[in-house]
């Protein structure tokens, strides 16, 4: 059967029944259909900022909730309005779900007056409120196995549970805590958003004020209360509540949880918050599998987790038991005191390379040949996409990866060195002999501040390859490992005295010895997608788009929506989609229709055009906005308000065009040259 040849599959949909669901799923979302999506339809109603979309389970109604307290329901089909109704909040609404056991009839709300409302649409009336939380309600979640259930993330640090079937009383003695992140995080911790396994739904994504996801398993976890004060139930002292710390039973068995983060972000928060850079989760959703979860991480980037699958983060740890036996001088499996190996490979003394290198395809030579020229014009970012379309067609090739850490060095991004030294593990598991990987992977471990793996690395480079030991680029490397870990001394005394200042603050803020414990047994990400920006919003979304997740949508901070291809990562569309910041895009659950939403009081339809209709508010230069919002990311707060008024500080903080201290510009044999 063709790949995508419609009139094959409807001509063979009239004679076999079963063809119909292939057909649905494969026509879903194609490459066709995203290079011609364009707007279709805006819809006008709202008064103010569109803050969440939610489309019904069979996609007939689209609801949306605004800064006007309002939520409109919309035939989208037909663009016109179904109900308009005017909530009783009085605080921007940021969260609104479909209830599901009740035949689309029952909306509910979660808002910043920290209140959580169900509603009777054919009734027209809010039936009940919950005025449980004690911060913003930024996200509820629903299953749809489980009707009148649902799930609330507020920015006082809990999770709580909701069934409407249940007598529900506000006075503080109902068990409806799920988790409350201050027990083990401290004073200062909010729950940002969160998001239901729609095959498992026991489990329960959740993001905060920081770069963690937690996955927790709800059969294992009893719901307990917040013991607050009588006076709190005055809407003032809710309003005011900020420093008396609440009594929480600890009700998380150590096993019920399990944390993902970006390897390089636990050790990189302590430079961001010395440059007022805050990570966040602005949101959380799973692949229609289960198998993967996809988080916008505010501050930095998009990130996919395949939970199926788990990996730990990459550093420079190998096994005792990997350690080959001629090459251990000493009972403990060391070799004068560092390791031998990497990765479990074994690498030999020599430099000499392996004649078995697998030759790569003419077409993916060519996309090499062609990235290999746009590093050594210093034009990373088209490199790196070529070097990750060629990935994609061949994935065993040591040169591509090992060509592609060189060019994410180059770039620095963020995330970039962590990226790179991923991909020098890669490069080694496919060709131990590779020299320039285990050098590189020594320079990627100094710049991400893992002083003593770097040292570790590179007296196992020495060891490895003793001909390169006297090398410029080798002695520069070790006078870099050598200043950094004085540097790293000094910032932890530094750190310490802070810490002594803080004195009250701190005990607020303390981090409890659980809460280190399974942040130490994180896994690390599948996939990284990158262009956007995420720091001026907390309700920022990204979503799969396409029956298989295909392909990953998500807003940005320049008033655009960004679609990446899933599998190489490659940014593949860029359309203006507000007059400011594009906060949520909903795809329809069986159509190629997405809703986008912002900062404009409208709600957006996006769906294919035809062939012949120009598209006028595509980004054609896509490496340029990328580069430009990365440099945006970086930026001191001062400079975010120079490029929101237009200007641009020459030379300021996050540059990327100043020039790089490279320790081995001169020394070709390591440097980040392609091979």
């Amino acid at each position: 059967m063709p790949h995508n040849n419609v009139a094959e599959f409807v001509k063979k949909r009239e004679i076999d029944e079963s063809v119909r669901n292939r057909l649905q799923r494969k026509l879903h979302v194609t490459d066709s259909f995203v290079h011609r999506l364009g707007i279709e339809k805006e819809l006008e109603g709202h008064q103010g900022c569109v803050n969440c979309l939610e489309w019904n389970s069979e996609g007939r109604i689209l609801a949306s909730a605004s800064d006007d307290f309002q939520v409109i329901l919309w035939d989208a089909f037909k663009y016109r309005k179904i109900q308009a109704f005017q909530t009783v909040h009085h605080g921007n609404i940021f969260s609104v779900k479909f209830l599901p056991g009740t035949n689309d009839n029952t909306l509910v709300t979660g808002a910043g007056d920290f209140q959580v409302h169900a509603m009777d649409i054919t009734l027209k009336e809010t039936t009940q409120v919950c005025t449980c939380a004690t911060g913003r309600v930024k996200r509820l979640a629903t299953a749809p196995q489980l009707p009148f259930v649902f799930w609330s993330a507020s920015e006082d640090g809990a999770v709580r549970q909701y069934d409407l079937r249940s007598p529900h009383s506000c006075s503080g003695d109902v068990n409806n805590v799920l988790v409350y992140l201050r027990t083990h995080l401290g004073h200062f911790a909010e729950t940002k958003c969160l998001a239901v396994n729609p095959l498992q739904p026991e489990i329960l994504a959740v993001g905060a004020n920081d770069p963690y996801v937690r996955l927790y398993d709800r059969r294992m976890i009893r719901l307990t209360k917040i013991y607050t004060s009588e006076n709190l139930h005055s809407q003032r002292a809710r309003l005011t509540f900020h420093t008396e710390p609440l009594e929480v039973e600890d009700n998380l068995p150590k096993e019920c949880v399990q944390y993902f983060v970006a390897g390089h972000l636990p050790v990189k928060q302590k430079d961001f918050k010395k440059k007022f850079r805050s990570l966040a989760a602005t949101y959380l959703t799973f692949s229609s599998t289960g198998t993967d979860l996809l988080l916008n991480l505010g501050g930095e980037q998009i990130y996919l987790f395949d939970i199926s699958r788990k990996q730990k983060p990459k550093s420079f740890d190998i096994p005792k038991a990997a350690m080959p036996k001629e090459h251990c001088s000493t009972s403990n499996g060391y070799s004068n005191g560092y390791h031998t190996g990497v990765n479990g490979y074994t690498v030999p003394s020599g430099s000499k390379k392996d004649d078995k290198k697998p030759v790569l395809p003419d077409h993916v030579e060519a996309m090499k040949l062609t990235a290999n020229m746009l590093f050594e014009k210093e034009e990373y970012v088209p490199a790196i996409r070529l070097y990750n379309e060629a990935i994609q067609h061949y994935g065993n090739s040591p040169v591509l990866y090992g060509n592609r850490a060189a060019a994410y060095m180059k770039r620095d991004w963020d995330g970039d060195m962590y990226a790179a030294l991923r991909d020098c593990h890669t490069t080694l598991q496919l060709d131990p002999n590779h020299v320039k990987a285990f050098f590189r992977l020594a320079r990627c471990l100094n710049e991400l501040h893992w002083t003593d793996k770097a040292r570790q690395c590179l007296e196992s480079f020495k060891l490895r390859f003793p001909n390169h030991v006297n090398s410029h680029a080798c002695r520069a490397l070790e006078k870099d490992i050598y200043l950094s870990g004085i540097s790293t001394s000094e910032d932890a005394d530094s750190d310490e005295l802070d810490l002594m200042k803080m004195g009250e603050s701190r005990l607020l803020n303390r981090i409890s010895t659980q809460e280190w414990r399974w942040r130490e047994a994180s896994y690390d990400y599948d996939k990284r997608f990158y262009g956007h920006c995420n720091t001026t919003t907390d309700i920022k979304e990204a979503n799969f788009f396409g029956s298989e997740g295909q392909y990953i949508v998500a807003g940005s901070d320049d008033g655009s929506v960004y679609l990446w291809d899933r599998k190489t990562t490659n940014n593949v569309r860029i359309l203006r989609g507000d007059s400011s910041i594009v906060n949520c895009l909903q795809p329809h659950p069986t159509y190629c229709l997405l809703a986008t939403s912002g900062i404009d009081p409208l709600v957006r339809l996006w769906s294919p055009r035809p062939e012949d209709e120009q598209i006028t508010n595509e980004v054609r230069d896509r490496d340029e906005a990328a580069s430009y919002n990365q440099r945006r990311m970086k930026a001191d707060p001062f400079d975010v308000v120079l490029m929101n008024m237009g200007y641009q500080r020459v030379g300021g903080a996050g540059d990327d065009t100043s020039s790089q201290d490279d320790a081995t510009a001169n020394a070709p044999t390591y440097n980040c040259h392609p091979s």
